[in-house]
């Protein structure tokens, strides 16, 4: 098994979004965070022989850091079809032998009906746009109804949300650990080259 500092090299090479959408809060998820989320993951037992879903996949990051070690097979899940394309190219750059799967839909709406142990990685949207408030509720709530497990970043302070909502769809918080999201300048209302976000990871068990 690679570390999780080879790990994050491996990662190095995939790209981000090439025009991000701000109504969809898209942000790459750094190397480091992605290998420290997937590393915590296996270490537990929940990503080697499992189905790993990445709902909002993006470019893949969190699909290919899961599909680096040794998934039974991973499935990536984003609206938009343009990251989705950038991810399959990063699925080549990386070269993964696990199988992965690049699949278009709402998160919030698609049925999915996974097989066997699942384990869900996610890095939603926060909901801090204007019309999108409450995206990662709209993302815990398929998170619950397909999981097994799970792994999502949140931003920081989001633990007595995270824990009521966990408590009321019968699965309970086992891990939290802070981190940090890097944010390049996107957008035209960001002010800064490159801005560091306080966030929290939190692994949910839903059996």
């Amino acid at each position: 098994m690679a570390t999780k500092s080879e790990l994050t090299q491996q990662l190095g090479v995939v790209a981000g979004f090439a025009d991000p959408r701000v109504d969809l809060e898209q942000y790459r998820t750094p190397p480091e965070l992605a290998a420290h989320l997937v590393h915590t993951a296996d270490l537990q037992g929940d990503i080697e022989g499992k189905t790993v879903f990445d709902l909002g996949c993006g470019t893949g990051m969190l699909a290919l850091a899961a599909a680096l070690r040794g998934p039974a097979a991973v499935v990536g899940v984003d609206i938009d079809p343009d990251p989705l394309s950038t991810a399959r190219e990063n699925e080549r750059r990386v070269g993964t032998a696990s199988p992965v799967a690049w699949v278009r839909g709402d998160v919030t709406r698609a049925g999915l009906c996974p097989d066997g142990s699942t384990t869900v990685v996610t890095n939603p949207p926060f909901g801090a746009q204007a019309g999108n408030e409450h995206a990662d509720r709209r993302f815990l709530e398929t998170t619950a109804r397909v999981a097994d497990v799970s792994y999502s970043i949140h931003n920081a302070e989001s633990a007595d949300f995270v824990e009521a909502f966990a408590a009321d769809e019968g699965g309970s918080v086992t891990h939290a650990y802070a981190a940090e999201l890097d944010v390049p300048r996107s957008f035209d209302f960001h002010k800064q080259d490159r801005r560091t976000i306080d966030v929290e990871v939190f692994r949910l068990d839903w059996t």
